[in-house]
């Protein structure tokens, strides 16, 4: 048996050696090294008093990097870190916000935030918020608006020229004609008192904007079935983003926010696929090349607003900017990516013959204008999704978005490895989205430990509620048992 018991210490030893996380804490300072002995020492200690085996009679189990958003409401919030009391009526993220760990994530700096759909970044409540704020943008629905239909109903926004604002006071008037026009201000404020008064339109709207714990895991509990609220919630919220005036106001809320978290330097994709804004008189005639001054113009007045704080900007620096697919505005553009549910649209290969095009014209050129595309963000292998791995990389994609499928691809991961293409890792989105039943099950620790670069992000915050990144670090820093969280952030960062 003392035999044995050394050839098993050994290959334990022989095994951890050949982790990514061995290397990393040979490297560390001695302040680094207690840091992240004083993070291990939280996390054990939370992991007993806060996820402990000791639940309440009508609670789920939790545990480190559950489901984001299991479980129930929480009606009186708690003192920071209090939970004994009440741990069966949180849901996991408000439990996350409870403890010590996550104060310390949401404190750390995070550098980059490499994957960012820009058109859900911004909170619901403050979206809305936004969109209150101008006479010119309207609300309608497709049928009457009752308790039954509310959960079905979907809210059209829209900013309209004063020639064609009306006078309609209500969506839930007995008068109202579906499809008319209602001015949101008086659609909130007019609102039936049994549908819950202003209160209640809130909740209604910022409901589409969102996916909810009984859509992820009840009535929409596949990857399909989600994408089909997604979808959704992305189409309501573009209605109100896509007037230019609140545009702008809303990739400052987007900049300050991310700062608030630590963030200094975002990539957010964005859609070009319509051409034009509506303007300020409601027109639609705003061009991408005013969208991308804007940006650009945002982008300098948060830089001085962070360098003109007391601590000059030391503690939150804001290092700019770069938006996702454009071809002017050189020092903003960072690449182009194709967007959506991979396993329903198009794969890569439909779309070779064109990207080689751009290829060498851009060789002819003389300039750079990078690949960083989606791909892998499927359960598949050797489905059309997963296939789009292969393209990505024989295209020479700088960055692969999400690669879940990654892990099944030995070859390719080597290249990976070999060429430093990045893996933009968004575990919360990987979740709801229902690629996998939580973190435990998520392939990140498998794809680091292979030595694959990797860059945490969050995707579409707005619509999980992993607002910023420090979410996305707890979940996956929760469920890493034996790497340690120092890796992680240097890995990201």
């Amino acid at each position: 048996m003392e035999d044995y018991l050394f050839k098993r210490q050994n290959l334990i030893i022989e095994d951890r050696a050949k982790r990514v996380d061995r290397n990393t804490t040979h490297k560390l300072s001695h302040e680094e090294s207690r840091a992240d002995d004083l993070l291990k020492r939280i996390r054990k200690e939370e992991g007993e008093t806060i996820w402990g085996k000791e639940q309440l009679h009508d609670s789920e189990q939790l545990f480190p990097g559950m489901e984001f958003l299991t479980g129930k409401s929480l009606v009186d919030p708690l003192p920071l870190y209090n939970l004994a009391q009440s741990r069966a009526t949180m849901p996991a993220r408000d439990t996350i916000l409870r403890t010590k760990v996550y104060d310390i994530l949401s404190h750390m700096p995070k550098g980059g935030l490499l994957h960012l759909h820009l058109g859900m970044v911004v909170r619901a409540d403050k979206l809305l918020k936004l969109g209150l704020q101008y006479p010119a943008m309207h609300v309608r629905v497709s049928a009457p608006l009752t308790t039954e239909t509310l959960g079905t109903v979907q809210p059209t926004f829209r900013a309209l020229p004063p020639e064609l604002w009306t006078a309609h006071p209500s969506l839930t008037d007995a008068l109202y004609v579906p499809g008319s026009w209602v001015p949101l201000q008086s659609a909130r404020n007019n609102f039936s008192k049994a549908l819950g008064g202003p209160a209640g339109f809130d909740r209604w709207v910022t409901d589409w904007m969102v996916i909810n714990p009984s859509e992820a895991y009840g009535t929409h509990n596949s990857p399909d079935k989600i994408w089909s609220k997604f979808g959704a919630a992305s189409s309501v919220s573009a209605g109100m983003i896509f007037y230019f005036p609140l545009w702008i106001e809303y990739v400052r809320e987007v900049f300050l926010s991310s700062v608030e978290d630590g963030i200094s330097y975002v990539e957010p994709r964005f859609m070009f696929g319509i051409k034009h804004m509506t303007g300020e008189d409601g027109k639609e005639d705003v061009p991408h090349r005013a969208w991308l001054r804007a940006y650009e113009q945002v982008i300098a007045e948060v830089k001085a607003s962070v360098a003109a704080r007391p601590d000059g900007g030391t503690t939150s620096k804001f290092l700019g900017s770069k938006i996702i697919y454009s071809r002017e505005f050189p020092h903003l553009v960072a690449g182009f990516d194709l967007v959506g549910h991979e396993d329903l649209l198009r794969p890569l290969i439909y779309y070779a013959e064109p990207f080689l095009r751009s290829l060498a014209k851009q060789r002819e050129c003389g300039v750079q204008f990078p690949f960083v595309f989606h791909a892998g963000e499927t359960l598949g292998d050797g489905s059309a999704a997963d296939m789009n791995l292969y393209d990505a990389i024989l295209l020479g994609t700088k960055r692969i978005g999400h690669g879940f499928s990654l892990i099944k691809h030995p070859r390719l991961m080597e290249l990976c490895k070999e060429r430093k293409i990045c893996v933009e890792v968004c575990p919360i989105s990987n979740e709801i989205l229902r690629y996998c039943g939580s973190m435990p099950m998520h392939p990140l620790p498998a794809l680091m430990n292979q030595g694959v670069h990797v860059a945490l992000c969050s995707d579409d915050p707005a619509v999980f509620g992993n607002m910023g990144l420090s979410f996305d670090f707890f979940q996956a820093s929760a469920y890493m048992l034996f790497s340690d969280s120092a890796d992680l952030i240097s890995n990201d960062s």
